[in-house]
């Protein structure tokens, strides 16, 4: 009986065993099979989804970056492929500098490539993909394919590389694109960010995955500004793969949409005329053309090769730009600011004329200076210059006419007829970074200055801003933006660069040039006396551009200036004898022709002295290429060809060197130099100093001036006159006056009297 009970148990313990086993066993397959439902069912979508993008892979096809030429289709920026060695630092099982070494010995890696390797590296995240050999031969690239399994992290791959075929010339303009740092990259996604709330205005080409795939941006000028429009869609393509991320074959592809080109305003013939110009010195230009507001030629000297960034700049040859004395990443006609000097003159006797402070006629006899509040502001010449209205003021640039103006006219009014002219003021040109400048006014140095003894605005302070001194700092986009707005009449038209956007595709083109923006009030007969005046400074033997000007066969209206850069107290100035740093800037304004104005512009050659002597055979030059020389094909030609034999696959600063034969293209012409007969040297130019407690201010220069005319001197008949010229306006006094018209003659073989001492007026 014992033995039948625990059988009964065992029996009783198996049956609840086996249940428990079929119980679990149940459980098990009810949760694997509702877990298969749920798979299955409820979340079938999301796990196909990722089967197939396990599956396939998305790659970003990067669109070709948009071209840049000239007015003329003379190309500034292009493409092109070509492969490079990239490593990974993530990848890879070796030491970074094992690697290279190790890859030194399959192709070709200099110290450049690795300092540039270095400097990329500190910009990047460690999983990026860094080029350390760009340009890579076929035979390095067969090298490299045969010995890849040595190296995990190394790959070669094709990449559009930009290049800028014509070197320096244009460089501030075109500007450069380079890798997109972590600023770039904020910038993008800021981009991105208001272009999504934005709904019905949305742009995916500003989109931050319209940047997939992408490694460049541009960095500066119209690289950078139009940055949306040359870098086009992104495309996408499927490509199915195996487990191993092999590809296998393609599944549907996006292609992508190349960038719009750019047309610029530029001639760049001109630009290379112009920049050639400058070959030895540091300053800059621009040339508008006044009834567009077309930009002609911007010029900043010294230029540098934006083809050395497109690789990665190495750090040696980003210091030796950078620290260079000469600036020659420096945007001067954009960023420098510069005292006007006497090139503010005719704005200053416009304003004058418009405000009902002077008449044509009304005039003063010039004693040589002009005493205000106890202080004594001197002219250039410092026995004065006879009898001076207007015309005669602009002509030989008296500074006692204009120190009296500026007390006549007051600080305010002076602010605040400038203003329009553009002066002071962001003229809103088509690339970034543009300065503001100084227009001086009461309220001006309230905001500036903290202490309130030095927000006081004097009195004396108004007498140096007639002459282009003082506080006054512009740069030379806005001075030739102003006087291209005088040359048009008032008429105010926007300065840009890009002159046309086309489509690739299409190749349909939409003009950029902008409507007139505004129209100055003014009375054209007051703008004919300025006019005349400036005509007169080039056209009129006693005009301080005569000389230079003498023989060119257009009629052109203009304005000489110097910028004091060091003011010397009680004693003479001797620019030879200074530090060049310390010689004063020379300027010139012109347009021409002066009846149907074609082209205006301005410029500063930095301590280059006397204005005439300095900037004005550079202004000739520029105009006779462009009025003259253009006209015939080949001298284009040869200018851009001359372009691009210039350009040097080379790092360093390039100012040039005006004692070296210049490496030109074959059947190049150069253009001869303007001769300046009788020109004084640098030892005779003698300027004067502003007055003390002035900001840096022009210097003025007796030498300018030739043998003036006397009253009894007759006016040749026009009919006398070269072909395309006419008889130049001479000054002429009120009625009844026997003032004589001019000083008296002196001696043109003798050095001009020193005049550079303290309280002395502007160079002219």
């Amino acid at each position: 009986m014992t033995e039948f009970n625990d059988t009964q148990q065992q029996l009783s313990r198996f049956r609840l065993r086996v249940a428990a086993a079929g119980v679990f066993v149940f459980v098990c397959f009810g949760l694997l099979a509702s877990r298969f439902f749920y798979l299955q069912l409820w979340q079938h979508g999301k796990y196909a989804l990722q089967a197939e993008e396990n599956r396939i892979s998305v790659a970003p096809i990067v669109p070709n970056r948009g071209i840049i030429t000239d007015r003329n289709g003379v190309v500034l920026a292009k493409n092109y492929s070509a492969y490079t060695l990239e490593i990974t630092p993530s990848k890879l099982t070796d030491t970074l500098e094992n690697t290279i070494d190790k890859l030194a010995t399959i192709v070709q890696i200099d110290a450049r490539d690795r300092r540039r390797f270095k400097k990329l590296q500190e910009d990047s995240k460690n999983f990026e993909s860094l080029p350390i050999r760009t340009r890579l031969t076929d035979d390095e690239v067969a090298r490299f394919t045969a010995q890849r399994f040595l190296f995990p992290g190394v790959d070669v791959r094709a990449r559009l590389f930009r290049q800028y075929p014509l070197g320096t010339t244009a460089a501030h303009v075109i500007g450069y694109i380079g890798r997109i740092s972590k600023r770039d990259q904020d910038r993008i996604d800021a981009m991105s960010d208001d272009n999504d709330s934005d709904p019905e205005h949305y742009d995916p080409r500003r989109d931050a995955n319209n940047y997939k795939g992408t490694d460049y941006v541009g960095k500066i000028g119209v690289e950078q500004s139009y940055e949306t429009e040359l870098h086009g869609l992104t495309g996408f393509e499927e490509v199915e793969v195996t487990a191993g991320g092999r590809p296998v074959r393609t599944l549907s592809r996006t292609q992508a949409t190349p960038g719009n080109n750019l047309v610029l305003s530029l001639d760049i013939g001109l630009q290379q005329v112009a920049e050639q110009a400058f070959a030895g010195k540091r300053g800059a230009l621009v040339a508008i053309e006044p009834k567009t507001g077309d930009v002609l030629a911007f010029v900043s000297s010294p230029s540098f090769d934006p083809n050395s960034f497109v690789d990665g700049i190495d750090q040696q040859t980003w210091d030796e730009l950078n620290n260079s004395p000469d600036k020659p990443l420096l945007n001067r006609p954009l960023h420098g600011t510069y005292p006007p000097g006497s090139t503010y003159k005719p704005f200053m006797a416009l304003a004058g004329l418009t405000l009902g402070k002077r008449t044509p006629s009304w005039g003063i006899q010039d004693p040589g200076y002009f005493t205000f509040g106890g202080h004594t502001f001197r002219n250039d010449v410092r026995s004065g210059q006879g009898f001076v209205d207007m015309n005669k003021a602009i002509m030989v640039s008296n500074d006692t006419y204009f120190y009296m103006l500026a007390r006549d006219l007051g600080v305010n009014a002076i602010a605040n007829f400038m203003k329009p002219f553009g002066f002071g003021q962001i003229t809103g040109i088509d690339i970034q970074g543009e300065a503001r400048g100084i227009l001086p006014s009461p309220d001006w140095k309230r905001k500036t200055f903290k202490k309130a003894a030095q927000q006081k605005w004097f009195d004396g302070e108004t007498i140096s801003l007639g002459i282009g001194q003082g506080y006054n700092s512009f740069t030379i986009l806005q001075l030739a933006h102003a006087t291209a707005t005088l040359a048009n009449d008032g008429v105010v038209m926007k300065p840009h660069l890009v002159k046309e956007v086309e489509d690739p595709i299409s190749r349909g083109r939409h003009l950029t040039v902008p409507k007139e923006s505004d129209t100055i009030p003014l009375k054209q007969s007051d703008i004919e006396v300025v006019k005349r005046g400036m005509e007169n400074v080039i056209e009129n033997p006693s005009g301080t551009a005569y000389k230079v000007f003498r023989g060119a066969p257009y009629l052109a209206a203009g304005k000489t200036g110097t910028a004091q850069v060091f003011s010397l107290q009680g004693g003479n100035y001797k620019g030879h004898l200074l530090a060049e740093h310390l010689r004063d800037h020379a300027l010139f304004i012109a347009y021409a022709p002066v009846d149907h104005p074609q082209i205006a512009l301005a410029l500063i050659v930095e301590n280059g002295g006397w204005g005439a002597q300095s900037a004005g055979p550079i202004a000739r030059r520029v105009l006779d290429f462009y009025l003259v020389e253009r006209q015939k094909p080949e001298n284009e030609a040869a200018a851009v060809a001359a372009a691009a034999s210039a350009t040097e696959p080379i790092n360093a600063p390039v100012i040039g060197d005006a004692s070296k034969a210049v490496t030109v293209a074959a059947g190049f012409k150069m253009l001869p130099q303007p001769v300046v007969p009788g020109a004084a040297s640098a030892a005779e130019a003698a300027s004067g100093a502003s007055a003390p407690g002035a900001n840096p201010a022009s210097g003025a220069n007796a030498a300018e001036l030739s043998a003036p005319v006397t009253a009894s001197a007759a006016a040749p008949a026009a009919a006398s006159m070269p072909p395309f010229r006419r008889m130049p306006h001479r000054p002429h006094k009120p009625a009844g006056e026997a003032q004589p018209l001019a000083a008296a003659p002196r001696n043109d073989n003798r050095a001009a009297p020193p005049a550079k001492a303290a309280d002395a007026g502007t160079a002219h």
